[in-house]
C-alpha cells in the first residue's frame, strides 16, 4: 500500500512525463532555395521567411497539433538554382523526416524537386513561373504566388500609359526558368497591342555585348528582364546604358530592385523602370519588418518575395493545426485547399490556378507595381489579389 508521500511522488513523476512529452514534440520545416550565385537574394528570402514563421510560432508557445504542442525547427539547404541541387535537397529533407518545405523558387529547382516531394509525401510551396509549376499530377505542390499571366496585364497597361511603349523585347536565360516566363510575359504584351520579340542568353553570362548590340539595333521601346536573376539584370542594364540604349526597362518577373540599381549604377542610370512587386509595402507590412527584427535580432531579407513566403508559411502552419497532424502531408494538403487565407500583414488571399494549371493550389495576394520615372522613385501602386476566373 502506497503512502501519501509515495503517491505524491508518483503523481509528480506522471506530470513531469506528460510535460516532458509535450515539450518533446518538435518537427522540422525545410527552406529550399539558392543560397549562392546570382539568385542568392531569392534563397535568402525563403530562408528568412521560414525562420520568421518558426520563431513566430515558437514565441506563441508552439503549434497546437492534435493533443500536442509542437516547436518548429528550420532546415535550410542551398539548391544552387539547379534541378540537381533541388533534387539533392529533397533527398536530404526526406532523410531528415521533413514533410513541409518552403521553396524552391526557380523552375529548374521545382522541376528537380517535385517528383521527389511527391514520392516522399512532402508538401512544397514553390514560386516558379514554369508552365507546369503546379498541376493535378503534383497534388502536394502549392504555388506561393501567381505568375505574369495573372498580374501582368495591369503592369503593362501602366507602362503604356506612363511611357507610351509600342514595342518590347523580353530577355531571359535560355533554360526552363527563363523561357517559360518570357513566353508568358510576351503574350501579356501582345494582348495589350505591344509588338514583342524574345531574346535569350546563357545563364551565368557576364558579358552581354553581343546581345546588347542586337538590342540596340532592334531599338525596342522597352527591354523587359522578366525572371532574369537580379545580379544578371543589373549587369545587362548597365551595359545597355553604356552602349547608348535610351529606352525603358521593365521587369515582369519579380523584384530585386535594390540589387539591380546597385549593380546598374543607380536610379539616374536606370532612369525609367517599372516592375512587379510581390507585395504592396504599407504600414502593416512594415510592422512585419519590425517583428522580424524583434524576433530574430537581424534585418529582414531585402527581397520582397520574403513577405510572400511568410504568408505561405503562416498558411501552412494553420493547415497543420487544422489537420491535427505534422506527419501526414496529404491531410495537411486537404486542409490547405479549403483554408481561408487572411494574412495579418498582407491582406486577403485567394486560392486560384484552375484556369492556368488545372488545380486551385495557387495563393494569390494583393501586389504592388514599382515605378521609377525620369530617375525618380515613385510610390508603389497597390493592386488587389488577382484571380484567374
Amino acid at each position: 500500500m502506497q503512502t501519501k508521500a509515495a503517491k505524491r511522488i508518483a503523481v509528480s513523476l506522471i506530470a513531469l512525463t506528460v510535460a516532458g512529452g509535450a515539450q518533446a514534440c518538435e518537427f522540422k520545416i525545410g527552406a529550399a532555395g539558392p543560397l549562392s550565385g546570382a539568385a542568392t537574394q531569392w534563397g535568402m528570402a525563403i530562408k528568412g521567411a521560414a525562420e520568421f514563421v518558426a520563431a513566430e510560432a515558437n514565441q506563441r508557445g508552439g503549434l497546437k497539433v492534435g493533443g500536442e504542442t509542437c516547436k518548429l525547427q528550420v532546415v535550410s539547404i542551398d539548391t544552387k538554382y539547379t534541378a540537381e541541387g533541388a533534387a539533392a535537397a529533397a533527398n536530404n529533407f526526406a532523410s531528415l523526416g521533413v514533410k513541409f518545405i518552403l521553396g524552391p523558387m526557380g523552375s529548374p529547382e521545382v522541376t528537380g524537386m517535385k517528383p521527389l516531394a511527391n514520392r516522399n509525401k512532402m508538401i512544397m510551396f514553390s514560386d516558379s513561373y514554369a508552365r507546369d509549376a503546379i498541376g493535378p499530377r503534383w497534388p502536394l505542390t502549392f504555388h506561393m504566388g501567381p505568375g505574369p499571366a495573372a498580374w501582368g496585364d495591369p503592369i503593362v497597361k501602366l507602362a503604356k500609359e506612363k511611357f507610351g511603349i509600342k514595342s518590347a523585347l523580353t530577355i531571359a536565360p535560355n533554360d526552363q526558368a527563363g523561357t517559360d516566363v518570357a513566353e508568358v510575359a510576351a503574350e501579356v504584351y501582345k494582348n495589350n497591342g505591344v509588338t514583342t520579340r524574345l531574346e535569350y542568353y546563357q545563364r551565368g553570362t557576364t558579358n552581354f555585348a553581343p546581345i546588347v548590340t542586337r538590342i540596340i539595333s532592334a531599338n525596342p521601346d522597352v527591354v523587359d528582364t522578366v525572371s532574369t536573376p537580379p545580379g544578371d539584370a543589373g549587369i545587362l542594364i548597365k551595359q545597355l546604358r553604356q552602349a547608348g540604349y535610351q529606352g525603358v526597362i521593365g521587369r515582369l518577373g519579380g523584384p530585386g530592385t535594390e540589387e539591380i540599381l546597385r549593380i546598374a549604377g543607380g536610379k539616374d542610370v536606370v532612369r525609367n523602370f517599372y516592375w512587379f512587386e510581390p507585395v504592396y509595402i504599407d504600414e502593416k507590412v512594415r510592422k512585419l519588418q519590425q517583428d522580424y527584427r524583434s524576433l530574430l535580432k537581424a534585418e529582414p531579407p531585402e527581397n520582397n518575395f520574403f513577405y510572400l513566403f511568410v504568408a505561405g508559411g503562416r498558411a501552412l502552419t494553420q493547415a497543420i493545426e487544422k489537420a491535427g497532424t505534422h506527419k501526414d502531408a496529404e491531410k495537411v494538403a486537404e486542409a490547405l485547399r479549403v483554408l481561408q487565407v487572411s494574412d495579418p500583414n498582407l491582406g486577403e488571399g485567394k486560392w486560384i490556378g484552375q484556369k492556368t494549371y488545372g488545380i486551385r493550389q495557387e495563393l494569390s495576394l494583393p501586389f504592388g507595381i514599382g515605378l521609377i520615372e525620369n530617375g525618380e522613385h515613385k510610390p508603389d501602386l497597390r493592386v488587389e489579389a488577382p484571380t484567374d476566373e
